[in-house]
């Protein structure tokens, strides 16, 4: 898995171009830092539409908790909130992809 930076946008730098900022998605899948505030922008550029899924790696009374799943349709582009319950053992979420190509992300922090 590869560890996206996260933009942190900044109120005196105003409008971030988040196509422009976004990287290609990794077949393997990403990681990326959560907390408060922190998003993943996904851009589906393909002809198809695809599914990216978070890890929970929590349990509640133990049993686990659904890895929650997000559908991108073709030529859309989404925001998903990167919240404390996805953090894994590394501190990071565990992004996956149902495909990859023409599809770019980038995490980013709104401030406070």
């Amino acid at each position: 898995m590869a560890d996206l930076t996260t933009t942190k946008i900044s109120v005196a730098a105003g409008i971030l171009d988040l196509a422009a900022a976004a990287t290609a998605a990794a077949v393997g899948g990403d990681t990326a830092e959560v907390g408060p505030r922190r998003f993943l922008y996904v851009n589906n550029g393909s002809g198809a539409g695809i599914t990216v899924t978070l890890a929970t790696p929590g349990t509640v009374s133990g049993l686990a908790v659904a890895d929650p799943t997000y559908a991108i349709a073709a030529g859309k582009a989404g925001l998903i909130p990167l919240a404390n319950i996805f953090r894994g053992s590394t501190g990071r979420a565990a992004i996956t992809y149902s495909a990859v190509t023409t599809v770019t992300v980038r995490p980013f922090e709104l401030p406070a």
